[in-house]
């Protein structure tokens, strides 16, 4: 039972967790386009892999998954969700499965624009939506929305090209930093699909931020939702976090789950104010926020190594004990050479 973790950067602690769950049962292998990427360095075996827009890409990792008998194929890097989706037959085809939703749902997580058209659909809570400056002003000139904002990308990842601005100078500031900061980074490639209408324009949602694992199995089926409050952020990742109880939240999550279909962990990222919860955005992968589940006694890579396997998945792995707090930390990893 071999599990391959890809793009797999600085996640240490998945490298961990899925050992820590085979128990010896089988290999964790990792792959990443840097050979010093720090979980590498843990990892049981490990493998230098192109970019995931290059052309080789999937004919490399189908052969590393081939060739090492791997079972489970998780995937943590959102440019390469969309394109697996797509080459999610070909993996099942020699006995490996990749833990990737279909790319309708992919597209409707990764795409801004149409998770607030999903979400909204449902009656769920959303953030106003703009497309265009001039369309915000015209919202802010009828009272619709109000400073602070936000300006986003439609197609985001990492917190790149995020700002809020507070009057309207800042708007066009800010609307034009986002833009260039687009321009520079790996997001470029996707936002030029839509040149005039790849930043988004939303209201700031105020009140305390939750994130959420929505958990389906591998059939898309909902099993459960964990909630946390986020207590402190680092680098658009979850820093510090509380396990809570939180009913409405947990209903929120199962009615993302059940209608949305997803397979396996969904982390999503909600604002709860006076009046309502408001749903900002959902990733279809492992996040930042997941570790905070499993230290208060959840285990989602023991139940996709169940799952994989055709068994139940214990009871146990899908509950977490509330209030328990929890914080990440750097440490030091030595590079193999």
């Amino acid at each position: 039972m071999n599990v391959m973790l890809t793009c797999v950067g600085r996640r240490n602690y998945l490298v961990k967790l899925f050992q820590e769950a085979l128990e010896n049962r089988g290999l964790v292998f990792a792959g990443d386009t840097s050979l010093e990427a720090p979980a590498l360095q843990e990892a049981d075996k490990s493998f230098l892999l192109p970019p995931v827009n290059h052309e080789d890409y999937f004919d490399k990792l189908l052969y590393i998954c081939e060739q090492y008998q791997v079972r489970l194929l998780i995937p943590l890097n959102d440019l390469e969700l969309p394109l697996l989706a797509k080459q999610r037959d070909r993996f099942l085809n020699i006995g490996t499965i990749p833990v990737i939703s279909s790319s309708e749902v992919i597209d409707i997580c990764f795409d801004k624009l149409a998770t607030f058209k999903f979400l909204n659909s449902l009656g769920i809570s959303v953030p106003k939506t703009y497309l265009s400056i001039n369309e915000a002003r015209e919202a802010i000139k009828h009272q619709e929305i109000c400073f602070p904002l936000v300006v986003k990308p439609r197609w985001g990842s990492a917190s790149i090209g995020i700002e809020y601005p507070e009057d309207d100078e800042e708007l066009e500031l800010a609307y034009l930093r986002s833009k260039k900061m687009i321009s520079k980074s790996f997001l470029a490639g996707i936002s030029s699909t839509d040149s005039d209408e790849y930043i988004l324009i939303q209201e700031k949602a105020i009140g305390q931020e939750y994130g959420l694992d929505i958990v389906n199995n591998l059939a898309g089926t909902h099993i459960t939702t964990f909630v946390k409050q986020k207590l402190g952020m680092r680098a658009g990742e979850t820093d510090r976090a509380l396990t809570v109880e939180h009913e409405v939240l947990k209903k929120l999550g199962e009615k993302i789950g059940k209608n949305i279909g997803h397979i396996g962990n969904l982390d999503c990222d909600v604002i709860v104010g006076q009046k309502s919860a408001c749903v900002l955005e959902m990733n279809p992968r492992f996040g930042g926020g997941y570790p905070f589940s499993h230290v208060a006694g959840a285990n989602i890579p023991a139940a996709l190594i169940a799952w994989a396997n055709g068994e139940n998945s214990n009871e146990q792995w899908l509950k977490v004990q509330t209030n328990v707090m929890s914080a990440k930390y750097d440490c030091i990893i030595t590079v193999r050479r």
